[in-house]
């Protein structure tokens, strides 16, 4: 298919509650499927919910977790595809071999297509880091697959995209959280209270630099550098203790922006992605035009990595 009708999606998950998570993931996709789209994806952790796990022991993570594709979690949103006839995209808690990962699937009826473990698992002391990157076949694209924080370390995106990729997947539970940038932080409670009377108060935070401003000084970049279509995904509301923009949106190779969710609700949005865009992407010709005898070296040289988000680091201290 050189043409692709791509859907994103973003709902207020429930903390450990995957029945009622898979339910919502059912209900938008069958939405999806009805509107048209080909694929639909969710945000990290979607089936679980993610900042809460923050707090739980090795035992409970354990108990949340569960193997893919053999776990239930899985063999529903199996279920959910072949029902809905759309190919779905969702995150969960994967054990295997005595290791715990953060996990993205991407699934249809007929199975399980791919698996991809985050690289940055930093939300849990207890979670192993992803080893390799994913790019699969779906529909006659080739996807690649980052979660969160993998996507903010520019080398993992132009890997997935060297590796072929043409969309990259990029689920998320982000924004509305401390750092060291100014005006970041955390949006108070009174104005999710108050989204039905007071709308425009609530949105001017959530498209600030506390959300939607701060996606957009590095997320177009990735698109656009790489040559890729970009399909963001994140929950709205709560997640956890921490409210979250949503924001969910589809890029195209030039950074510009196709669609967007603006809508407090559990909501989709569409669009059609094209091929023909990509290779007139400057992102395409700058991979073309790269010298990597100059910096292979430098850029594969030893290095030890540290994952600290500032929130993260500092509700640690209190």
């Amino acid at each position: 298919m050189d043409n692709l009708n791509i859907s994103v999606a973003q709902f207020q998950p429930r903390n450990g509650d995957k029945a009622y998570n898979l339910s919502v993931i059912r209900k938008l996709s069958e939405k999806a499927k009805s509107n048209g789209a080909d694929v639909i994806s969710f945000h990290e952790m979607s089936i679980t919910a993610y900042t809460y796990t923050k707090d739980l022991s090795l035992e409970q993570l354990t108990d949340l977790a569960e193997e893919v594709p053999s776990g239930k979690s899985t063999q529903e949103l199996i279920a959910i595809s072949k029902a809905s006839d759309i190919p779905v995209l969702a995150g969960l808690v994967e054990k295997s071999d005595g290791s715990l990962f953060n996990t993205y699937i991407c699934v249809t009826g007929e199975g399980l297509v791919a698996k991809y473990r985050k690289i940055h698992p930093f939300i849990s002391k207890h979670m192993s880091p992803g080893q390799e990157y994913c790019v699969f076949e779906l529909l006659g694209w080739k996807c690649g697959i980052l979660i969160c924080y993998d996507n903010n370390v520019i080398e993992n995106v132009r890997a997935t995209s060297l590796l072929g990729a043409e969309i990259i997947f990029a689920p998320h539970v982000t924004g509305c959280t401390p750092s060291a940038m100014p005006h970041r932080g955390y949006v108070a409670d009174t104005y999710w209270e108050n989204r039905e009377n007071d709308p425009v108060s609530l949105r001017l935070e959530f498209d600030g630099p506390k959300g939607r401003r701060w996606l957009m000084r590095w997320l177009p970049a990735r698109a656009y550098d790489n040559g890729v279509y970009y399909a963001f995904t994140n929950p709205i509301g709560y997640d956890g203790e921490h409210l979250k923009n949503g924001n969910s949106m589809i890029l195209d190779p030039y950074g510009e922006v196709l669609s967007e969710i603006k809508s407090f609700q559990d909501e989709i949005t569409i669009s059609k992605i094209t091929k023909e865009k990509i290779k007139r992407s400057g992102g395409w010709r700058y991979k073309n035009a790269r010298k990597p005898e100059l910096y292979k070296d430098i850029i594969g040289r030893d290095h030890k990595s540290t994952t600290s988000p500032i929130w993260l680091t500092n509700s640690q201290n209190e």
